[in-house]
């Protein structure tokens, strides 16, 4: 059996890390698996033999460019989608297994077009995020935004990812969206939890099965794993609150971050992972900044290194970092009202209101500063 995976990233990432997580199953099970990309160019070493890139860094830039200009995300990069359906149709899969089909690097027009064309293919889409059933936005919580229920127009995400400097091409978007891809035979749509499962119901892809399936951790790698972490960066007597995000701002809960550090006293120190040069500079004293690694292994050293690992995103489809960070013996606080509240609770972790004084609160009542993770 062949299987075709189509994932904006391969091997780095959450989503990156479960499609070869999935690549690997397959491959057990006596299949050949291919995974088609088409942002970053790095690929691990070991994922190489799965990867296959669709356009370059080039192609990339002018879709995005595309975007900016005009708000038709997903419309651009014809040509480098037309070359990739050609490889596809001669790879000839028998499974085609969507996931982030958003980034700047494929056509979507053309993609479901070809998949039209194929109706005995058995497809899966697993949801990531909310931009298959929106107009123009990946998340819509913060906005408190309803449209995508009935017909989007007048976005007020206008300026955030995929971001637009000029038109608002929202209705447009949601209307092309909602002709491409309906009416596809043998589709299954996957959420990894139930919060994003409802809405999806409530959207134009409520005709189609769907079936919740949490993400799952490689235990393998994500497990505790000690390290000399804390006594590199000079946390030995610190209580460490730990955060980790593939790339940091409002939505993830940076800003809270930054007021929670305000509240601690010396006894404390959070460490960010995946923070830019520039939010590095910035940074409290008390903050760690370390940038963005796509060393599984390095994580696993740094959930395991930190006393709780604290997720304050408010707009999450399900929080692959929280799941990691539990396999790794870190006790988790994450936000109500959001997917991960469905990953992080009972004996694991606790889901909180949405204040950085509830976190400091809950930490300060339930977990001694003196008592930290020995190094």
């Amino acid at each position: 059996m062949k299987v075709l995976m189509i994932n904006s990233v391969c091997g780095t990432g959450s989503t990156g890390r479960i499609c070869v997580d999935l690549a690997k199953q397959f491959e057990d099970d006596g299949s050949i698996v291919k995974i088609a990309y088409g942002r970053e160019g790095f690929v691990p070493d070991e994922f190489k033999k799965y990867a296959i890139r669709i356009g370059n860094t080039l192609s990339v830039k002018l879709h995005a460019l595309k975007t900016r200009i005009t708000d038709k995300h997903g419309l651009g990069s014809k040509i480098t989608t037309k070359q990739f359906l050609k490889w596809a149709n001669e790879f000839d899969p028998d499974i085609l297994w969507l996931h982030n089909i958003h980034g700047y690097y494929i056509n979507y027009e053309l993609l479901f077009k070809w998949i039209k064309s194929r109706p005995s293919m058995e497809v899966r889409w697993t949801l990531h995020d909310c931009w298959a059933f929106t107009g123009h936005c990946a998340y819509f919580t913060i906005a408190n935004c309803s449209k995508w229920k009935t017909e989007c127009n007048y976005c007020p995400q206008k300026s955030e990812y995929p971001k637009s400097l000029f038109f608002d091409n929202s209705k447009q978007n949601y209307h092309r969206k909602a002709k491409a891809f309906s009416g596809v035979k043998n589709l299954k749509l996957i959420a990894p939890s139930n919060w994003l499962a409802n809405l999806v119901k409530q959207s134009f892809l409520k005709d189609y099965s769907i079936e919740v399936q949490y993400n799952k951790v490689n235990t393998r790698i994500f497990r505790p794993t000690p390290s000399d972490f804390r006594t590199k960066n000079n946390l030995q007597n610190k209580f460490v609150i730990l955060g980790v995000a593939n790339g940091w701002g409002k939505r993830k809960g940076f800003d809270d971050f930054i007021e929670l550090s305000h509240m601690l006293d010396n006894r404390y120190a959070i460490v960010l992972v995946g923070v830019n040069d520039k939010q590095i500079k910035d940074l409290p004293s008390n903050i760690v900044g370390i940038k963005k690694t796509n060393n599984s292994q390095q994580l696993a050293e740094i959930y395991t290194a930190a006393d709780i690992f604290v997720n304050p995103s408010k707009e999450e489809t399900f929080g692959m970092t929280t799941l990691e960070a539990q396999a790794c013996g870190t006790y988790t606080i994450v936000y109500v009202n959001t997917a991960c509240e469905e990953v992080s609770v009972g004996e694991k972790g606790v889901a909180v209101d949405q204040s950085p004084s509830t976190i400091f609160e809950t930490i300060k009542t339930y977990f001694a500063p003196t008592t930290h993770k020995p190094q």
